[in-house]
């Protein structure tokens, strides 16, 4: 009954466990081995113990024969290198953090524990989540499940090699410009970014992107999604960024029910005149084919940006983070950062108190943006990333839609929903030419999270669940 456990989804995994069909401990043991067997090849984990998650689902079953009520019960997930495990060692990518251990668990990681959920371990994420691939001078690479050869993309790229890879069905990452979703889209998951604030996040490493990075979810399949998104949804008044008015989980009661008449805007270079590769853009075309098909009312409309829009516009705002929390580390110990983030930390130095705030009102500007833009329309569908997943030791593409590809161009269809504050979910909804997968971006207006989660569930209906990777069937 077990050999595809990890196959199965969230749900199904809490539901079997729940009734006693399986141990949380049975469960544990399976994806324990399996990531001792498979972690070689992956590079997904910052750090691994088996027997934490071992102690931790025979806690589960002795709360289950108690008579406990465990939503989650015996549900494997990860957490990533920039969020705490508690008394594990967290290091947030870098060599700065390479002695430190997580002194509690981040509350999303508490949360889900109270729910019968088992934490396997820690994942690898780029050097302070801020880079658009998961390679550190600490932990190293990490592979893409599709192809061994390629980035899995970042800064969430261990949290997706695992689940991509059978390591757990859920994960818990963080999206500052699309560090969930895009590295969901090269491996052909379900990420969503919620609403600024809805999952609190009160303590922890001081992120450089406080302002705009959520907790995001990863999954296979939109429900395990929803329902973590649930799961997760509180008021917590620690949090600077959290409010009443997520007091209520409100996605799962409306999960499957009818979409009614919705108008919706398709928007294939977002207003930005952002490259596309063509196999991207034809498989992102044949996917909204698919949904008119099925009865969408789907416009090609672009939205209206401020003027400086493009691929990165508000990037100065990381770099001049970057700067204030490790400037010093930099400048005094250059040799305990990444190359990568030392030039990033070169540039924030240079960003005046005056840039600074001349950027905070853009993103003022962005937010009337998306007023407008959803006055017009219910949800706006768009690329999560031009480009299929690339070769490894390179931050991107050379080029993408047959022009010579910044920095940050792979990039460019993201951070524009952090900008403001808006969710937005990564679906899977077929491969481009190199047989890699490709996502659907689906946003919607601010708190309307459980709008954004139908529409992605109803299309997944429509699109097909995601295929699994190649790992996922050697066994």
């Amino acid at each position: 009954m077990m050999n595809d456990l990890h196959r199965w989804s969230a749900l199904r995994v809490a539901q079997e466990v729940s009734a006693r069909k399986l141990s949380a401990s049975q469960v544990a043991a399976f994806f324990c081995e399996r990531v001792q067997r498979l972690e070689p090849r992956l590079n997904a984990f910052a750090d691994f113990d088996p027997e934490l998650p071992m102690a931790v689902a025979r806690e589960v079953d002795a709360r289950l024969a108690a008579g406990e009520h465990l939503p989650l019960a015996g549900v494997p997930f990860t957490v990533k290198d920039n969020l705490w495990l508690g008394g594990r060692p967290a290091t947030f990518g870098s060599l700065v953090f390479a002695d430190f251990v997580a002194p509690r668990d981040s509350w999303c990681v508490a949360r889900l524990r109270a729910l019968g959920a088992v934490p396997l371990g820690v994942t690898n994420s780029s050097e302070f989540a801020c880079k658009g691939i998961t390679a550190t001078p600490l932990h190293g690479e990490t592979h893409n499940p599709w192809d061994l050869q390629r980035t899995p993309g970042g800064s969430s790229g261990g949290a997706v090699a695992g689940v991509s890879a059978g390591l757990g069905p859920l994960a818990l990452a963080t999206d500052a410009g699309g560090s969930v979703r895009r590295p969901c889209a090269h491996t052909g998951l379900v990420g969503m970014k919620p609403t600024l604030g809805r999952v609190p996040n009160p303590w922890g490493f001081d992120d450089p992107n406080h302002l705009l990075s959520v907790v995001g979810q990863i999954g296979r399949n939109v429900e395990d999604v929803a329902f973590m998104l649930d799961a997760l949804t509180a008021w917590e008044p620690a949090d600077t960024l959290s409010s009443p008015a997520f007091a209520v989980p409100d996605v799962m009661p409306t999960l499957k029910a009818p979409l009614g008449p919705l108008r919706l805007a398709w928007s294939p270079h977002l207003g930005c005149d952002l490259p596309v590769d063509v196999d991207v853009l034809d498989t992102l075309e044949a996917a909204v084919a698919a949904l008119r098909q099925a009865g969408w009312h789907i416009e090609r409309a672009d939205p209206v940006w401020p003027a400086e829009a493009r691929e990165y516009p508000l990037i100065a705002l990381q770099q001049a983070g970057l700067a204030q929390r490790f400037g010093d580390v930099w400048r005094k110990t250059p040799e305990l950062l990444d190359p990568d983030i030392g030039a990033q930390i070169e540039l924030g130095f240079a960003v005046s108190g005056t840039r600074v705030t001349e950027l905070l009102k853009l993103r003022e500007e962005f937010h009337a943006s998306f007023t407008r833009l959803f006055a017009q329309y219910d949800a706006l569908l768009c690329p999560v990333s031009p480009v299929e997943a690339w070769p490894l030791g390179s931050l991107g593409p050379d080029t993408i839609g047959g022009l010579p590809a910044g920095p940050r161009g792979h990039a460019a269809f993201t951070p524009i929903f952090n900008y403001g504050g808006v969710p937005a979910i990564s679906l899977p909804c077929g491969q481009g030419r190199q047989g890699l997968p490709v996502g659907l971006q689906i946003a919607g207006p601010r708190y309307a999270d459980a709008l954004v989660m139908r529409l992605a569930w109803h299309a997944e209906q429509v699109l097909g669940a995601s295929a699994f990777s190649p790992i996922m069937m050697e066994d």
